[in-house]
C-alpha cells in the first residue's frame, strides 16, 4: 500500500501538517532536525509524493510547460532545453514542450498545456524573430525565449544579435583584417540585427565595409534555399580589391566559404579569414581550420527564463539582450 503522510506522521510524532511542510516545501515551522527526521523516515518507508493529490491542493503541478514554435527541430533545442532542465531541477520542477507548429493555432496548444496544470508556461521559439499573441494569451505566458512578443506584453529574452556582430567584427579588425565582406542571411531579424552591428563597428573604426551580401536566392533564408555563396565569393575574389576576411551569417555558410576558398587555392586565414555566428560545434570544431564563431546564448536563455518563471514576485514585462560568446578557434 501507498505509504501516507499520516504514517510518516505517526511514526515520526508530529502533525500531518508539520510533515507536510517538510516533504514539499510548507510554510509549517520547524528545526532543521525535525525537517531531517522526517525526510530520512520518507525514505525508509518509500514515501512518494503524490503529485495529483498535490495539484489539486496547490491548484498546479510541479511543472513547466513550453509550447515549442519549432524548437523541438533545431539543433540548438537541446541548450535552452539544457537551461530550462537544470534550472527546473535544482527548483524540484519538471519541464515538458508541446509542439505550435502545422496550422495549429496557439490558444488550442496552450489550452493542450494548461490540461496538465503547469506552474508556469514558456514560449520557446527556434529562431530570433517576433510573435504576435492574441491579447487573450499574452497574461498566460510568464516568458519568450529565443523570441520577442511583437507589443511588449511579455518578458523577453532574445539574443544581443548587434552586440554579437560588433564583437567578431572588432575581433577581425583586432587580427588586421580591413577588407570585410559579409554573407547575410537575409529577411531575419537575426541577420537585420546583424548587419546593423556589422556596419556599426566598421564605423567605429573608419573602415568601409566591402559588401553585405545575401547567402540564398529567396527573400528569407533557409537552409534549404538554393546557395548564392558560391555566386558571391567566385565575384569578390576575382574583384580588384580581394576580401581579407569573410564574415558569415551563420556556420553552414562558413562551410560553403571555406569549400570556395579551397576551390581557388586560397588558405584560412593566412589569405583570407572567416568567422561565423551560431557555433554548431559539431561542424565548427571539425572544419580546417577550426572555425571562429559566435555562440549564441541559448543554454543561458534557459536559465534565465526558469528563475523569471518561478520568481515569488515577477517583474514587469521587459525585453532583455543576452550577450553571445566569442569561440576562438584558427580560422582567423
Amino acid at each position: 500500500m501507498a505509504v501516507s503522510l499520516s504514517d510518516i506522521a505517526e511514526r515520526a510524532g508530529v502533525s500531518v501538517k508539520t510533515v507536510s511542510g517538510a516533504l514539499h516545501g510548507g510554510s509549517a515551522r520547524m528545526s532543521d532536525d525535525t525537517r531531517q527526521k522526517i525526510k530520512a523516515i520518507a525514505d525508509e518507508l518509500g514515501y512518494v509524493t503524490n503529485l495529483a493529490a498535490r495539484g489539486v491542493r496547490q491548484g498546479w503541478l510541479p511543472l513547466v510547460g513550453v509550447i515549442s514554435d519549432g524548437l523541438i527541430t533545431s539543433p540548438f533545442a537541446t541548450e535552452i532545453v539544457r537551461g530550462l532542465d537544470g534550472a527546473a531541477r535544482s527548483a524540484g520542477m519538471a519541464v515538458f514542450a508541446i509542439n505550435h507548429g502545422s496550422g495549429r493555432e496557439i490558444d488550442a496548444v496552450l489550452g493542450e498545456v494548461q490540461q496538465f496544470r503547469p506552474r508556469a508556461v514558456a514560449y520557446a521559439a527556434m529562431f530570433h524573430k517576433n510573435v504576435a499573441l492574441p491579447d487573450k494569451l499574452a497574461g498566460a505566458l510568464g516568458v519568450m525565449i529565443n523570441c520577442r512578443e511583437a507589443t511588449g506584453r511579455v518578458t523577453s529574452l532574445v539574443p544581443d544579435e548587434e552586440g554579437g556582430a560588433r564583437e567578431i567584427v572588432r575581433h577581425l579588425l583586432a587580427a588586421g583584417r580591413r577588407r570585410i565582406a559579409f554573407i547575410n542571411l537575409p529577411g531575419i531579424l537575426a541577420g537585420t540585427l546583424r548587419e546593423k552591428g556589422f556596419h556599426a563597428a566598421l564605423a567605429e573604426a573608419g573602415v568601409a565595409p566591402l559588401g553585405v551580401f545575401p547567402a540564398v536566392r529567396r527573400s528569407v533564408y533557409s537552409d534549404r534555399a538554393p546557395s548564392l555563396v558560391p555566386v558571391h565569393m567566385d565575384a569578390l575574389l576575382k574583384s580588384g580589391e580581394r576580401p581579407d576576411a569573410i564574415l558569415c551569417g551563420n556556420d553552414r555558410v562558413a562551410m560553403e566559404v571555406y569549400a570556395a576558398l579551397a576551390r581557388a587555392g586560397l588558405r584560412i586565414p593566412h589569405d583570407i579569414a572567416v568567422a561565423s555566428f551560431d557555433n554548431q560545434v559539431e561542424l565548427a570544431s571539425r572544419l580546417d581550420p577550426p572555425l571562429t564563431t559566435m555562440a549564441l546564448p541559448h543554454r543561458a536563455m534557459g536559465r534565465l527564463a526558469m528563475e523569471i518563471l518561478l520568481a515569488e514576485q515577477p517583474e514587469p514585462p521587459h525585453l532583455r539582450k543576452l550577450p553571445f560568446h566569442l569561440v576562438e578557434r584558427a580560422s582567423v
